[in-house]
């Protein structure tokens, strides 16, 4: 017989209307056994009696409740390098509860929709993102169990798509639901709750999500080719015996970084390359491949540039050809 479950329940719900969400575990822990024994005391002829009523006992509902929470309040750069967002996920409510995560890239307004590529929970709490050691979790799966009040921070990880460009931007919803139940507040969820008891849906729906912010960080390279012609006579028509030399320069626009950025051409055909003309910002870059960055094959060359931030001053290199 369990007359006043009702009313604990009802009680409980009323404790968190005056929290502010997300808020913390209402009191007493689900499964607590309050217990309760009426005494009295009267006089009689023969002296005073006391008496004792028999105990009543109530076992505390779980009252289910799930804040999510962003950790980074400015958008984060994404690039040639994936993304990391970070939300505190925390159990509101008073049992122990496993929270199904969700990760949504396609959100309103989105200039762009990333692309998903995990969820994983800080298993050593060093809040960064360690591939590996913290703990994977398929998207829309269950976490693992959370004590009320306990907290974890979740990692969701996401690519730049195909046809971003340069400051686009977009945001990443991350969910988390109640694996006990979600539903209207107050809904009854009959032995749902942690060790069997019945469990009784919080302020939250026993639901919640965040969003956070992305902005594409890339790098936009242009090349601008010229050349320069020096005949046989000292004049600039393009007739046999005459030297050409091409002049590309390199320009990195954006926010981002060029990554591995390597320039080549190729020699035109009725030209011969002239050994030793290949140069970088005026200096000379041997034809081997070497140390150096350039190389210079029988049928072109190449400039191996490395990683160029965007605003870095422009690249320009000089190769010479002589016209057949």
């Amino acid at each position: 017989m369990k007359p006043s479950r009702t009313i604990l329940a009802a009680g409980a719900i009323i404790a968190v209307c005056g929290l502010p969400q997300p808020g913390w575990a209402s009191g007493t822990v689900a499964g607590t056994l309050i217990q309760n024994t009426v005494t009295a005391t009267f006089t009689t002829p023969t002296g005073v009696v006391t008496l004792r009523s028999n105990t009543n006992t109530v076992k505390v509902d779980q009252l289910i409740g799930v804040a999510v929470t962003p950790l980074v309040t400015a958008p984060i750069p994404v690039g040639n390098s994936a993304a990391v967002l970070s939300f505190q996920v925390t159990n509101t409510g008073n049992g122990t509860d496993s929270f199904n995560l969700g990760g949504m890239t396609a959100v309103a307004g989105n200039a762009f929709t990333a692309t998903l590529q995990a969820l994983a929970i800080d298993t050593n709490g060093n809040a960064i993102y360690d591939p590996g050691i913290d703990t994977v979790v398929a998207n829309g799966a269950a976490s693992p169990m959370l004590a009320p009040d306990g907290s974890y921070r979740v990692f969701v990880v996401v690519a730049a798509p195909l046809g971003v460009t340069d400051a686009q931007t977009a945001q990443v919803r991350l969910n988390a639901s109640s694996v006990v139940g979600t539903g209207t507040p107050g809904t009854l969820l009959i032995g749902k709750g942690a060790g069997g008891v019945d469990a009784v849906v919080g302020l939250s729906g026993g639901t919640a999500n965040a969003l956070e912010g992305l902005v594409a960080s890339l790098a936009n390279v242009t090349l601008t080719k010229s050349a320069l012609i020096v005949d046989p006579s000292g004049g600039a028509n393009p007739i046999t015996g005459a030297i050409v030399t091409y002049i590309i320069v390199a320009h990195t626009a954006g926010s981002g970084t060029a990554d591995g950025l390597v320039v080549a051409d190729t020699y035109p055909a009725g030209t011969t390359y002239v050994p030793g003309t290949l140069t970088l910002n005026g200096i000379a870059l041997s034809d081997a491949a070497d140390s150096d960055m350039g190389t210079a094959t029988s049928t072109g060359i190449a400039v191996a540039l490395g990683n160029v931030a965007s605003g870095s001053p422009d690249r320009t290199i000089t190769f010479q050809v002589k016209i057949n």
